[in-house]
This record gives C-alpha cells, structure tokens and sequence, in this order.
C-alpha cells in the first residue's frame, strides 16, 4: 500500500480521503482507531496518529471522546470541491495554455473530448 515517493502519514490521509471520496467511508461513519490501522498496516501507531491528526486538522475527521473518530458530515463535499479546484488548476489550466501554444482552439478540445465519451 505505501511507496517511497511521500511520507507514509500523507499517504495514510490521502488513503483515507479517497476512501471518503469513493463513497466507501460514509459520514458520521467511524474509521479504524489508529492502534488497529498501524496494527493492519504493520506501521508504527504514532505515524497512523499523524495521518489521523491531520485529517482531524483538515475537517475531514472528528472525535467523538472516548468513542474513536468519525468521518466529518460535510467531509466529502468538502474533499469533491478541493479536488476540483486542484483539477482546474493542475490539469485544464496548463493543458490549455498548452494547447493555446500549438494552435488548438476551445471549440476543437471540447469536439475531441466529446468524441472520446
């Protein structure tokens, strides 16, 4: 599940932002304790810890005290609207500066990805 290319806290939120995304983890769903997640995964419980504390951060999850942590209610709204924006800004914007570059107009992109649903 983990590569070298990030530490394995992000990859652990990421993991779990997708999962989240997916419609896998459902709202008000409570996740793995992070004791059972570094148990599952063979990782050390304060790397787990990390990756939960900052989904906890990032409004993603929440605790309930005593209970264990819980997917937040607006988590996959909120996660599909940063998604997006990244999209735009990473993919479409370079792609049509690009395309800008060799002489591709809007009207051709659009007629090409109609073409390939």
């Amino acid at each position: 599940m983990f590569d070298d290319r990030s530490p394995i806290y992000l990859q652990i939120a990421d993991g779990i932002k997708n999962d989240v995304l997916s419609g896998a983890l459902k709202e008000d769903e409570q996740v793995m304790s992070t004791n059972q997640y570094a148990a599952f995964y063979r990782i050390n419980p304060a790397t787990a810890a990390k990756g939960f504390a900052q989904l906890v951060e990032e409004g993603v999850l929440y605790k309930k005290r005593g209970i264990g942590m819980f997917v937040s209610p607006d988590a996959r709204e909120k996660l599909r609207r940063e998604r997006r924006e990244r999209f735009f800004a990473e993919v479409v914007e370079p792609m049509l500066a690009e395309a800008g570059r060799i002489g591709i107009g809007l009207d051709e992109i659009v007629r090409h990805l109609g073409e390939r649903r």
